[in-house]
């Protein structure tokens, strides 16, 4: 999910982020999404609005406002939690949108990205499910909710705080000081019918968002196992990394659950490929196939160059043999990349991807079938085919960096097709491998421990 950060709340919000300013918003129809969309939609150059209807019930609106154009409107109307209310900054709008509508990641967002969906919060989302198309929901261990009724049991001062006007509005870089007496005067002004202040979602609290157990950079890259080099840097590289709990004079800090998941999905994208690596006759590190193939080349060249050499008269063996072979890899080289390289390769790598799928996704068909004429449940799903076990190691050892995509692929289309449990479809990946890869037993584990969809992997044979 990307991670928007607003600038301030609305007046009629029931869930005020913490640190902002209020916004009068009287001028913004709430009870009427079409009119908040057509506020800014068609209205003049720069000027937009959108509005769309959520699948579990309730809406969601955006509208540039037309006062201040460098922000926008930004409305959750949640058919049992009430509406969320957040002034944005414009540029901001299609991500928030995506995020409400598609993300699957709740509606409320604090400390970098944790989410509440209404019931539970969870971590900001950061593995990828490819079996599901989106990330793994990982719940936040004992989080308690904090509610404005919470925060007003301490009661603040309402006539310490103002509510601001759009017209003349500009986005603060720091967090409200005394913020308990803006929400004091937020909960001065509810309406009747308001949702109830112990209803109101603020924040959350968890062991884990203890400042004190955060970690920066160098805990980050131990996380990961990483050299301190090799992680991006927060100048250069801060959308590499994962977005921060909070910011310090000294850097970033990250709760530790955060950076083990980015740890995890960091493994995950570039394991496989130092996993199925190998060195090359030229000392660089190229996935195995590519290696084997360029062996095997070098081998029938080289002979083949010596047939040519025996013909001639007789020459010292020695250096010649070791310049004929350093000619046989040279010459064997770009006709082994020329085997796997999917953009003017010998094999059309990409159509292969796609017959690798489909040949799995066939013979699970005919176990479905089967199951389907006996009336037998659960499925019971045979061992993928030797050969194509076969095809399945000659593009892993050659893609190693596209596996996670293949497995993903396999997981979803078995699950949307066949209603088939992603775990059982790893099982069953696991399983074939086993025993028919060229791979051993220890490696296909790893391969598989870092490249299936999270929930693919959540219970072992």
């Amino acid at each position: 999910m990307s991670v928007i950060h607003p600038v301030a709340n609305g007046l009629r919000t029931d869930h005020p982020v913490p640190g902002l300013p209020f916004i009068n918003d009287e001028r913004l129809p709430l009870d009427n999404p079409d009119a908040i969309e057509r506020t800014g939609r068609n209205q003049g150059e720069g000027l937009w609005g959108r509005t769309d209807s959520l699948r579990g019930g309730g809406w969601v609106a955006f509208t540039t406002e037309t006062k201040n154009r460098d922000y926008a409107w930004a409305v959750h109307q949640h058919p049992e939690h009430g509406r969320t209310v957040l002034l944005i900054r414009d540029q901001d709008m299609s991500s928030l949108h995506h995020d409400w509508m598609y993300g699957r990641s709740g509606f409320l967002y604090r400390h970098g990205g944790y989410w509440w969906d209404g019931a539970v919060w969870h971590r900001p989302s950061q593995v990828v499910d490819r079996a599901y198309e989106g990330y793994d929901a990982r719940p936040v261990e004992d989080a308690i909710t904090v509610t404005a009724a919470d925060l007003l049991a301490r009661p603040g001062v309402p006539g310490n705080a103002r509510i601001a006007k759009i017209a003349d509005f500009t986005a603060a870089e720091e967090p409200l000081p005394h913020w308990r007496d803006h929400l004091a005067l937020w909960a001065a002004s509810r309406r009747p019918g308001s949702l109830p202040l112990d209803r109101c979602v603020i924040d959350l609290r968890a062991p884990e968002l203890e400042p004190g157990r955060f970690v920066d950079r160098p805990g980050l890259a131990q996380i990961a196992g990483l050299a301190l080099e090799d992680l991006p840097h927060p100048k250069y590289g801060r959308s590499s990394l994962p977005v921060p709990q909070t910011e310090t004079p000294d850097g970033p800090r990250w709760s530790r659950p955060v950076a083990r998941d980015w740890a995890e999905q960091h493994r995950r994208v570039h394991g496989p490929q130092a996993l199925l690596s190998g060195p090359t006759t030229f000392g660089t590190d190229q996935p195995l196939g590519l290696v084997a193939d360029h062996q095997r080349l070098t081998k029938i060249i080289s002979n083949s160059l010596e047939d040519v050499e025996g013909r001639k008269e007789k020459r010292v063996f020695g250096r010649a043999q070791t310049k004929l072979e350093d000619s046989a890899a040279q010459l064997a080289w770009w006709p082994a990349v020329a085997l796997s390289d999917d953009t003017d390769g010998f094999i059309p790598v990409s159509a292969l991807r796609t017959t690798l799928v489909e040949a799995v996704l066939g013979g699970l068909a005919e176990d479905v079938g089967r199951a389907g004429k006996a009336n037998r449940t659960p499925v019971f799903l045979g061992d993928i085919r030797t050969d194509v076990v076969k095809l399945l190691d000659w593009y892993i050892l050659r893609e190693p960096d596209r596996t996670p995509a293949l497995f993903g692929e396999i997981c979803l289309l078995a699950r949307l097709r066949f209603e088939l449990d992603p775990k059982d479809i790893g099982a069953l990946l696991r399983r074939s491998l086993r025993l028919d890869s060229e791979l051993d037993g220890k490696t296909v584990d790893a391969l598989l421990d870092l490249a299936l969809p999270p929930s693919a992997n959540r219970t072992r044979d």
